[in-house]
């Protein structure tokens, strides 16, 4: 039996998953795909520390370039993260012949264009389906199951650490602060939540999935992101008064004005199939002209998922090595690279607001003046009653409007000397 050559890159959580499958199912493996997939080497600059599995201290390292170098080493597999030693370590890997499988939306979103010209030129793999939705085969559901389609939108729930604290404020109304702490608690959300809380890790995963979809690269810069940090639980439940659930959404789509990227938190009616994903769970949502809407869902984080994600690229990478035919299928396939990106402000969506005013004749008059001066229209008005203090809270929805019109009305808006606090506003999916 023809033997495959692995050498893993970052033996951190991650890559102690992908070590324990190929150990623990390493016969499965052999059997299903003819080949014999042997682990010649794992780098780590920790050496150490218990990974809760059994490795071969022969196997350890803490020489990355070296393992990669080696004449027997076929696939690397990279799973340090970040985007300075993971990106030149990852060129030189194809540099010199090797195919890689990484987990690093981060890598992918900010030097992809990069990475992507060396895999083509060396005509080697570059595989990357860990990188969006964990153990979700949503990479190959879009370059294989779908190629017959012309995809049209994607809407996807991908960080389960915003999916979990949206859960629990909707479930048990506490301020944002505290769900967060007790998510650190379980495990559920990093010491240092920013990257989750504030977007960002979803917006790495939405340009990953709107460059395999739209054959345009997408980059940090191309698109807008908002997080959920300091989430009023008051707006999870005026939204579910009105019929909507809050959810943090990468938001995909493609239409005349050009390609709409964003990642943004959003009202979601309560019957949409996303509104029902839960906990830590991640879903994607997709389009095609041909097929119509399906779904992917499962666990977007974790050990064996994301491990599992990694090991289906390894075993594509090696029977593509073992036929010969490394890099048939570049990473990235062009459809149309000069689509061009929408002006967000220009993107058109219904909207939901709250906004604090004086409890006084005419404001309302005084804020549907504003809206109508920027052609924003109102579909229904809330307003709460006995309230204590000056200023009462005024829910609306509105009609949709342009991105741009709407800030500037809001910001016209919060100038009034009668308003108690910024305007809150999220924009409502209805279409999703």
């Amino acid at each position: 039996m023809k033997e495959i050559g692995i050498g893993i890159i970052g033996f951190g959580t991650v890559g102690a998953g992908v070590v324990e499958i190929l150990q623990r199912n390493s016969e499965l493996l052999a059997a299903r795909t003819g080949l014999r997939l042997v682990l010649r080497g794992i780098a780590d600059l920790d050496l150490e520390r218990d990974r809760g599995v059994m490795v071969d201290p022969a196997l350890l390292t803490t020489d990355a370039a070296g393992l990669l170098a080696r004449d027997d080493v076929q696939v690397v597999v990279e799973l340090i993260g970040g985007t300075g030693a993971a990106r030149s370590l990852t060129r030189d890997a194809m540099q010199a012949g090797k195919s890689v499988v990484t987990a690093n939306k981060a890598l992918l979103a900010e030097h992809g264009a990069e990475l992507y010209e060396v895999a083509a030129a060396q005509e080697v793999d570059w595989l990357f389906e860990a990188s969006v939705g964990g153990g979700i085969p949503i990479i190959r559901a879009l370059r294989e199951g779908l190629v017959a389609n012309r995809i049209e939108r994607i809407f996807g729930i991908l960080n389960g650490t915003c999916n979990y604290i949206l859960t629990r404020m909707e479930r048990e109304p506490a301020p944002f602060d505290r769900i967060l702490q007790e998510a650190q608690e379980a495990g559920y959300a990093e010491a240092e939540p920013s990257l989750d809380i504030d977007g960002w890790d979803t917006a790495h995963k939405a340009c990953v999935l709107a460059t395999q979809a739209f054959g345009r690269l997408v980059g940090m810069g191309d698109i807008r992101v908002e997080g959920i940090r300091g989430l009023d639980p008051l707006d999870i439940g005026y939204a579910a008064d009105l019929g909507y659930r809050i959810k943090l959404l990468a938001v995909i789509q493609c239409g005349s004005a050009g390609l709409d990227v964003r990642v943004q938190p959003a009202l979601i009616p309560h019957d949409h199939l996303l509104a029902e994903v839960s906990g830590v769970y991640n879903a994607v949502l997709v389009d095609g002209d041909a097929v119509g809407r399906t779904l992917y869902y499962g666990r977007g984080a974790g050990r064996e998922p994301t491990a599992s994600a990694v090991v289906a690229d390894v075993v594509d990478a090696a029977r593509n090595w073992a036929a010969g035919e490394a890099g048939r299928v570049p990473a990235f396939v062009g459809l149309d690279e000069a689509i061009p990106l929408q002006d967000p402000d220009t993107v058109r969506t219904r909207y939901y607001l709250r906004l604090s005013l004086q409890d006084a004749p005419g404001m309302f008059a005084r804020v549907a003046d504003i809206l109508g001066r920027h052609q924003i229209s109102i579909a229904s008005v809330v307003q709460q009653e006995h309230q204590s203090g000056d200023y009462v809270p005024v829910i609306m929805l509105t009609h949709e409007a342009p991105a741009g019109a709407f800030q500037d009305a809001v910001n016209e808006i919060d100038a009034l000397q009668e308003t108690g606090a910024p305007t809150v506003r999220y924009r409502v999916e209805d279409n999703a």
